[in-house]
Parts: structure tokens; sequence; C-alpha cells
């Protein structure tokens, strides 16, 4: 899978979040906006750099190891088709609620999706990004 352009295929390290103290400063600093499914915590950066970067957390109370690596991956790709949806120059954090799980295992990357645009449609930070 090598990167392409319209936010299909593998991101770069440059657009997600690996570091704790990038996790904490969207946690303290950022918005929070929940459903029963997932958290998402949005902060506007002031560097210049225009792609939104995100990072996930998924806890043990999601399940076991394969389970939360599998809902990683499914919020990953979730989040990139909506990427072009979302504001540019903001560092996004989803945090996966232990419904997560049974979302994932019952509905995959479709139902996955679904929560994330609803979650992003009720926070108010759908189509804003600029054309």
């Amino acid at each position: 899978m090598g990167g392409s352009e319209g936010g299909v295929g593998r991101r770069g390290r440059r657009q997600r979040l690996s570091r704790s103290a990038d996790f904490d400063r969207v946690y303290r600093e950022g918005r929070s906006h929940a459903t029963r499914h997932l958290v998402l915590y949005a902060f506007p950066r002031s560097d210049g750099q225009g792609d939104p970067r995100l990072g996930v957390s998924v806890g043990r109370k999601v399940g076991g190891a394969v389970e939360r690596n599998r809902v990683k991956r499914l919020l990953r790709e979730a989040f990139w088709n909506v990427a072009a949806e979302l504001p540019p120059e903001h560092d996004f954090v989803i945090v996966a609620r232990p419904e997560a799980a049974r979302l994932a295992r019952e509905g995959g990357e479709r139902e996955i999706e679904r929560a994330l645009r609803e979650l992003i449609e009720t926070a108010g930070l759908a189509g804003r990004r600029a054309a």
C-alpha cells in the first residue's frame, strides 16, 4: 500500500500523534465530544501544518490485544475516510469506549465509520475543511 492523494492509503508518521506529550496537549486543551461508542478530542494547532493528525486510544476494557488492535485499525481507516471533511490544522484523538468492540465485531469498518461520522457531525466539525 503506497500513499496516494485523497486520503487513501497508508498515513505517514507525520500525520499520526505518537508522543505522549501530543496526546496530553489534546486531552488538556482540546474540546471533547462523546457518544456511547467513542470520544473525540479536537485541538487546533498553530504550527501552520495543514493536514489533520490522528491519535487513537483503546483501553483494556475494550478487549484483549487482538480485539484492541482491530478496533484501532478500523478507527484509523474510518478517520482517514472522513478526514477531508474535517477542519485543517487540527489534532484529533479518538478514544474507544468498551461498546466500540461490539460495534466493530458486529458491523466492522462500515459501522465504526458511521459512528465516527455521527460523532463528527454532532460535534459540529463536519464540512469545515477549506476547499
